[in-house]
């Protein structure tokens, strides 16, 4: 008899990325002839700079980049993400405690499954990026959600940690700036928390892909700088694909001590062996290469992100915080939900995404991607023109304060 549950329970378990659901929904549409605008997918509309893309060129001409390499990554790459640790996050590592991965995400699945174990629990707070429970589920590890909604500007406190610690808690998700929120930690909030972690022995799992995206002179500060005697019980995650304009490149990293990178390293060259030679390439070019067009970047997201406030903070029904980086807006729409639209009834942000959708042909992300309903998330990595325009739908839906 073939058996009944075809798929195993962990595999089972798993959510499709709701980000990307919402992304294909409107591709969908748009190919049926629609005029859909997207604010869903974190990616950036710029090209991958030139000289980039011409280290790759230059790479597969290269014999060498066609054979296998050591599963950890290049050691030239391995080098190149110490030095970038040491300068942008306060942590001075060696070579040997980098392994590059496919993309963030593969840094985040083998970060968690590095120290997380059947039982142990991972306090994530929220707002929060909805592959990492996902991960967890997988290693058989629980969830615990701690919530900052927009009256905290989408930022936990150490008073809220601690009152989710249990004698089960192995590690802590700390992101700053945050996917979807776009919230920075400051310096002080940020050494509060990582001191906490330090004198309960949890260990800190620091998601820094936004790192370089921050506006207003703002800076990240990395939890290791605030907090050094975290040393031993950190792991950062980072890649090229934000700041660099390069997600289609898959090249990210897990930064972490020495015996954690040994087991991950193990995992690795089991799992997909080493990451694309060309891609490494193009990864140390743009990591050691010019920052002017990365400086460009930023310059257009800042303009844009200013112009999403404010045009957004104008739509009835809509709270928007000044996020402080990355490239997303994270709406409050509480006062949205429960309402009748046209007929229709809306009682979660999850009905007034395919509202918004569906009337004026925008796609946004509802907060149930992210944790608690009554929230939407809209990228403002797309063209000013199209940016303007798909705001315009939503204020021209619900009208204007």
């Amino acid at each position: 008899m073939a058996p009944t549950n075809r798929l195993s329970a962990r595999v089972a378990a798993i959510a499709e990325s709701a980000t990307l659901k919402v992304d294909a929904k409107a591709k969908a549409l748009k190919a049926e002839g629609r005029p859909i605008i997207s604010y869903a997918a974190g990616e950036p509309d710029f090209p991958t700079p030139d000289h980039v893309v011409d280290a790759a060129v230059e790479a597969v001409k290269d014999p060498k980049n066609h054979r296998y390499t050591p599963a950890p990554g290049l050691p030239e790459l391995r080098q190149a993400i110490a030095e970038k640790t040491s300068g942008d996050s306060g942590w001075n590592v060696e070579p040997t405690q980098v392994i590059v991965t496919n993309g963030g995400k593969q840094a985040v699945y083998e970060a968690i499954n590095a120290i997380i174990g059947d039982g142990d629990e991972l306090l994530l707070p929220a707002p929060y990026w909805t592959t990492y429970p996902e991960v967890v589920k997988l290693a058989g590890g629980e969830t615990v959600e701690v919530f900052a909604g927009a009256d905290q500007n989408y930022k936990v406190t150490v008073e809220q940690l601690e009152a989710a610690r249990t004698d089960k808690t192995k590690a802590l998700m700390f992101v700053s700036p945050s996917n979807p929120t776009g919230a920075v930690y400051t310096p002080e909030e940020t050494k509060a928390i990582g001191e906490w972690a330090l004198e309960h022995g949890v260990w800190v799992i620091a998601d820094e892909i936004y790192q370089n995206l921050t506006y207003d002179g703002v800076k990240a500060t990395s939890i290791i700088e605030a907090v050094p005697g975290l040393a031993d019980q950190v792991i950062l995650v980072n890649g090229v694909a934000k700041s660099f304009a390069m997600t289609g490149w898959r090249v990210g990293w897990m930064v972490a001590p020495a015996d954690i990178v040994k087991g991950a390293s193990n995992h690795q060259s089991h799992l997909t062996s080493n990451v694309n030679n060309i891609a490494q390439r193009a990864a140390i070019a743009a990591i050691t290469g010019p920052t002017e067009p990365i400086d460009a970047m930023r310059d257009a997201f800042n303009r844009r992100r200013k112009l999403m406030v404010e045009e957004l903070s104008k739509v009835n029904g809509f709270r928007v915080p000044t996020p402080e980086g990355a490239f997303y807006v994270y709406a409050d729409v509480t006062e949205l939900l429960g309402k009748d639209y046209d007929g229709r009834t809306v009682t979660t942000s999850l009905d007034l995404a395919d509202y918004i959708l569906e009337e004026a042909e925008v796609a946004v992300v509802p907060g149930e991607a992210f944790g608690p309903s009554g929230y939407v998330r809209l990228s403002y990595a797309l063209g000013d023109e199209q940016l303007l325009e798909g705001v315009q739908r939503i204020q021209k839906l619900f009208g204007t304060k």
